[in-house]
């Protein structure tokens, strides 16, 4: 998972991607980076492991000029997380010159790879998916152009190319040097990407224009004053030429919004609204339907208290303890987590509360059992490392240590995200082993796990 945000403002943007990538920062710890272009097409960039207030300082900030850019807080799903070269943004010199960051992953990276060298003629210098993305993404550009300048209808043909090319998820945010901000959604939308406007600013001397803003959670355009227009379509581009032109296309042949459950699950601030779904109410909502998993399963009177871990699992496990009417006392716990992966920090909460004296330990998740490997961005790749996998819940408890264990329900899940909305469809892999792109195969997945491996 990552965060990416890109601004096309009249005044530097360098400060308000700062703050926005701190915003972020809770989707990635790994790197951080930033890019900012002059009127002129130069680019400056700077990106640096770990968080965002200890990569940028003032000299860094002091050097990225100019009234667009970008950012990106990463956190390694693939590739190396120690390898400096690896973080965002990524940059090709042709045609004119592209900086892009990225938030998913793709899953044909192996024939994109070979396709780049032998067809493209371009080189990979990092194991990166985002590399191969920005280098498409060039390559197609490149093809597209047959003329001096570059125009909308060109660029938008060259993402339909794209989508075309490339399996996976990817919400994308691209600079190209002499001409605009870019910003593209994968054709099912797994990985959100929101976009906001903000009313001109007086400039003086100047002739005022609407800024805009791309990003992947509705509370930083919030923070920044930005109104939410809408999200970005899945398959569709968006494009704000320098002269503060918003541009906007469908550029994917068939398309279809199942975006990515563990965004509510976990991943985004419960102050966020994705998909025109509220994240906190949400996750209230699993809560009440987690209460009734756990009254049924776990015997009358077995708990006395409830207590979230981690802090994201807060709004479910208030709703759990509002309907079954526990206090916040007593010695036979329940521990409401958001969700259980690999198990380890799981099993080590247990311990902690039998050491502070709990009589009982019951263990809920507000997330069914992770029991198949996540690949669309999240680090989840091999299905041995899942606590889940190949065991039953009886059988997960004892690998954990608590007295009763409780999952929420796959269709209760489904249920909290998608009531009141109009989503249709949720990726839900890692709990159903259903990937709603069609493209992964047990071949794929066998590579992928060989390769975390080696």
């Amino acid at each position: 998972m990552c965060g990416i945000v890109g601004m096309a403002g009249q005044g530097p943007v360098n400060q308000e991607i700062y703050d926005a990538l701190l915003l972020l920062q809770h989707r990635g710890q790994d790197s951080t980076g930033m890019a900012t272009a002059e009127s002129s097409g130069v680019f400056h960039i700077h990106k640096a492991r770990g968080q965002v207030r200890e990569a940028f300082r003032t000299r860094d900030m002091r050097a990225l000029l100019g009234d667009i850019g970008l950012g990106h807080v990463r956190y390694a799903t693939k590739g190396t997380a120690s390898n400096e070269e690896e973080a965002q943004p990524f940059y090709v010199n042709a045609p004119y010159g592209i900086v892009l960051v990225h938030n998913g992953n793709l899953t044909n990276t192996r024939e994109l790879t070979t396709e780049l060298f032998h067809k493209d003629r371009r080189h990979l210098n990092t194991s990166s998916d985002t590399e191969l993305l920005v280098n498409i993404l060039g390559s197609e550009l490149q093809s597209e152009i047959t003329g001096p300048d570059l125009d909308p209808a060109q660029v938008f043909r060259a993402v339909g190319r794209v989508h075309e090319r490339v399996e996976g998820s990817y919400a994308s945010i691209a600079l190209i040097a002499g001409y605009g901000l870019l910003a593209f959604r994968d054709p099912f939308g797994i990985r959100p990407l929101i976009l906001g406007k903000r009313p001109a600013p007086e400039v003086p001397g100047g002739e005022p224009r609407d800024e805009y803003i791309v990003a992947s959670e509705s509370l930083v355009l919030e923070n920044a004053g930005f109104e939410v227009v809408r999200d970005v379509e899945p398959g569709e581009a968006v494009f704000i030429s320098l002269d503060g032109t918003l541009h906007a296309q469908q550029c994917a042949k068939s398309t279809m919004l199942a975006p990515c459950s563990f965004e509510y699950v976990y991943l985004a601030r419960p102050d966020s609204v994705m998909n025109g779904v509220s994240v906190y109410e949400t996750r209230l909502r699993m809560g009440e339907r987690l209460a009734d998993t756990v009254a049924k399963y776990t015997p009358a009177g077995s708990i006395d208290v409830v207590m979230p871990i981690p802090d994201s699992a807060r709004p479910a496990a208030m709703q759990v303890a509002r309907k079954l009417g526990i206090e916040y006392r007593g010695k036979n716990v329940l521990l409401v987590d958001d969700s259980i992966v690999r198990g380890t920090t799981s099993r080590e909460i247990i311990q902690m509360a039998r050491d502070a004296g709990a009589k009982s330990v019951t263990f809920a998740s507000a997330a069914p059992p992770v029991r198949y490997p996540h690949v669309y961005g999240i680090n989840m790749p091999s299905r041995h490392e899942l606590v889940a996998h190949g065991r039953t819940i009886p059988e997960i408890a004892e690998e954990l240590g608590c007295d009763y264990l409780v999952y929420q329900e796959v269709d209760d899940l489904k249920a909290a995200i998608m009531e009141g909305t109009d989503l249709v469809d949720l990726d839900m892999s890692c709990f159903d082993g259903r990937y709603v792109t069609g493209t992964v195969s047990e071949e794929y997945l066998a590579w992928v796990e060989g390769s975390q491996e080696s």
